[in-house]
């Protein structure tokens, strides 16, 4: 089936989540944050017609946590902070740009609101869907994303490292050169 499926976990019961899974097997899933580069979903859904399955738009929401899971695989989270509107308003918005990028495509795609590490949440729901591929972005540039990364990891690493499924890391749009010697702006 061709067309355009949308979904989420935030008003999802056990029982939709189930039969929402059953119709997403063998997916290609795509993480996606505000702001990222068009290239990500491009290549994401290069490889979803390739594969001919549906593609998943995921995005984590690291102000959450997960607090305990139920024997079918239904997912209880907290927030971190108070302002739980944030991160709701947040998922609306990925998912909004997903619609608009997605627009005009012949794959079936959902989008699915995570919490917690992003790796971790992203390989649960690989391993949920038994997903055929992983698509993920590089990090921006920049000091802050380097000091991010020194503690918690490339979240693309962490994939690579941590689960048997292919991970396709999607460059930035602008590349590098080689000569220049910084690869991080001060």
């Amino acid at each position: 089936m061709k067309g355009t499926i949308f979904m989420t976990d935030s008003t999802s019961t056990p029982s939709d989540e189930a039969a929402q899974n059953a119709a997403l097997q063998k997916a290609v899933i795509v993480g996606m944050q505000l702001d990222q580069d068009r290239h990500v979903i491009d290549e994401a859904v290069r490889y979803a017609r390739l594969l001919g399955a549906p593609l998943v738009v995921a995005h984590v929401d690291v102000t959450r946590f997960v607090t305990y899971e139920d024997p079918d695989g239904y997912v209880h989270s907290a927030p971190i902070d108070i302002n739980f509107d944030a991160g709701a308003a947040e998922f609306e918005a990925v998912e909004a740009a997903a619609a608009k990028l997605l627009e005009g495509t012949d794959v079936t795609w959902t989008a699915r609101q995570l919490v917690g590490d992003p790796a971790l949440a992203i390989k649960q729901l690989a391993t949920k869907l038994d997903a055929q591929l992983i698509v993920v972005g590089t990090r921006k540039r920049g000091i802050g994303e380097s000091i991010r990364e020194f503690f918690t990891g490339s979240v693309a690493a962490r994939l690579a490292h941590r689960q048997h499924r292919s991970v396709l890391v999607v460059p930035l749009g602008e590349s590098v050169p080689d000569e220049q010697k910084e690869i991080w702006p001060e």
